[in-house]
């Protein structure tokens, strides 16, 4: 049975400080039951910190990115074996914005999902269209070949530790807007590619979450379409009342 999950990508932001009194926010008004698995992705440099001040609490950390080496001469990287050494089991993989400024490709994602998958970490995988594919309505290829490239070399007993995470970048700080309907018909047409490739139990299980500039007032009706299984939150997920409200509306 998939679960229900909402996670926060807090990106290049929040010092120290400012981590912790976020965090503080998130423990005082996160519901102590929720239906969502709660995960938040601060920076490098605040994990082990995050990772200790949520030790008793629903919240889990997640890492934002890795290499995909054991380890090596890679300056500024951080290996799977660094992330587990501190408590953090899950880490995201091919977002979007390490596609486009950091210039990612399929294999290269590739490689680091199975890293990630010899360390026994979960994988939440980023994958979806530009705006340019929407407009020359390509995007569903797209994403097929995101998933076919990325993701669909593992054994299907490697998808228990696989969350997806459909971000639809045009409607990402592009003025266009994605509808719920939008939505849900990506997140179908991906659990049937899915069950193509891997059967209906897998396609079944894993978890699809909605990347696309998610906020409190549209949370809860993108939440109600039967294949949306929660979101990965970017802005949002900045402030603890905003984030809240997404993981209630679940």
């Amino acid at each position: 049975m998939r679960k229900k999950i909402v996670a926060g990508n807090w990106k290049m932001h929040k010092n120290a400080e400012q981590t912790e009194d976020l965090l503080n926010e998130l423990i005082a008004l996160i519901p102590t039951e929720s239906d969502a698995q709660i995960i938040v992705a601060p920076t490098f440099v605040n994990l082990a910190s995050a990772v200790d001040h949520l030790e008793f609490t629903p919240i889990n950390v997640a890492a934002q990115n890795m290499h995909q080496a054991e380890s090596g001469a890679y300056t500024g990287e951080i290996s799977a074996d660094m992330l587990k050494s501190i408590g953090v089991n899950t880490v995201i993989l091919g977002h979007s914005e390490r596609r486009a400024i950091f210039h990612e490709t399929d294999a290269l994602i590739a490689s680091k999902v199975d890293t990630a998958l010899r360390h026994d970490m979960t994988v939440i995988f980023c994958f979806g269209e530009e705006l340019k594919d929407r407009q020359s309505k390509n995007h569903f290829n797209i994403v097929e070949n995101q998933l076919r490239d990325g993701l669909f070399h593992i054994e299907a007993k490697d998808w228990e530790k696989i969350v997806l995470a459909y971000e639809p970048v045009w409607a990402i700080g592009t003025g266009e807007t994605a509808s719920p309907e939008q939505a849900q018909e990506m997140h179908e047409f991906i659990r049937e590619t899915v069950r193509k490739a891997f059967g209906s139990d897998i396609a079944e299980d894993v978890s699809i979450l909605y990347g696309g500039s998610v906020k409190p007032d549209n949370a809860k009706e993108i939440f109600s379409k039967p294949d949306v299984d929660g979101g990965l939150i970017g802005g949002a997920a900045l402030k603890a009342e905003d984030f809240v409200a997404i993981v209630k509306a679940i």
